[in-house]
């Protein structure tokens, strides 16, 4: 009880830190103009391509899975990955994801090992590709990322690029799933016989030709992620150029990552207002560009998610496996 307390404390650092952005600015009501003003067109087309992005994304994770021989219907594929979006950015960290696997399992009969695989995947693909244009941002302001804050934030990256890649080491990994399960006091529901071993075969799997695959889908899902942006700063009358809006969306996802908000919500907004009048902006203008993004990328999503939650919920409870993990 006192850990789950904890966590949800942790949680409200991000909109402690908005609520403090905003009582310090000189001219909050700023804010709520540059809002009110905002143009509808380029924010309603930036909205629009949530679902080109999602569609890329599920595209990717679609050659994930067949790549591990699991041929899943689109459709289906769709109403899972939308719902799993709708509770990952409503709950803490990224449970959302795990719930694509009990589609799976039971859909398709798939073993937990195995959808675990792709979606771990799934992740670390953006992951690598979110490290390399952060890696560009913090090149790009590191007029105001300088100092300890600058060997802080390459330490993060470097910490964030290697730590996954001890999963692909044979042997050392195997070594680490076991201790990690020694540790627990009992294997989590629907654990199965050997699903260590079968996950990290499974995972390793996807290293290869399949990445000439999903590598560009992912640069393609964050390059429409930031032309939402670019339009995002357009309806706020913000002469923002692309590359700007690359570097500032790329830092502001990563920031996102950290367990001290739901969706960035309060990270995005204070990292704005430091860049902003660097770029000759307000920090007024930063809080108001990150607003409309949460509201835009992220509100619209759950929306969707919450559409897509009433027409496939989650299943209660798996059906009974298959002797096979995949369909023909």
């Amino acid at each position: 009880m006192r850990r789950t307390v904890v966590r949800a404390l942790v949680r409200l650092v991000g909109p402690l830190l908005l609520a403090v952005v905003i009582l310090r600015m000189k001219d909050r009501d700023a804010v709520l103009a540059a809002l009110a003003s905002a143009s509808a067109g380029p924010l309603a087309l930036a909205a629009a391509l949530n679902l080109l992005n999602i569609h890329l994304k599920v595209v990717r994770w679609d050659a994930l899975l067949r790549a591990q021989g699991i041929r899943y219907p689109l459709g289906r594929a769709w109403a899972s990955f939308m719902t799993s979006l709708y509770v990952g950015m409503l709950t803490p960290g990224r449970v959302g994801d795990l719930l694509r696997i009990r589609y799976l399992r039971h859909d398709l009969g798939v073993p937990y090992a195995e959808g675990l695989a792709s979606v771990v995947m799934d992740r670390l693909c953006d992951l690598y590709v979110l490290a390399a244009f952060v890696a560009v941002g913090i090149a790009r302001y590191s007029a105001v990322i300088a100092g300890r804050l600058a060997w802080l934030t390459w330490g993060g990256i470097a910490i964030t690029v290697l730590a996954p890649l001890v999963l692909l080491i044979p042997g050392f990994a195997e070594r680490l799933m076991l201790a990690l399960s020694r540790k627990l006091a009992k294997a989590p529901v629907g654990a199965e016989p050997g699903a260590a071993s079968r996950f990290l075969v499974a995972l390793r799997a996807h290293v290869g030709r399949g990445l000439l695959v999903t590598l560009p889908v992912t640069v393609a899902t964050f390059i429409v992620n930031f032309l939402q942006g670019y339009l995002i700063a357009r309806a706020l009358g913000l002469s923002l150029s692309l590359f700007d809006v690359t570097c500032l969306l790329a830092i502001a996802n990563l920031l996102g990552l950290l367990p001290i908000s739901i969706a960035g919500v309060g990270v995005r907004e204070f990292f704005f207002a430091l860049v902003f009048p660097s770029l000759g902006f307000s920090a007024e203008h930063g809080v108001s560009f990150g607003l409309l993004v949460f509201a835009v990328i992220y509100l619209v999503v759950v929306a969707l998610g919450f559409v897509s939650w009433q027409v496939a919920p989650p299943p209660s409870a798996p059906e009974a496996a298959p002797a096979g993990t995949a369909q023909p």
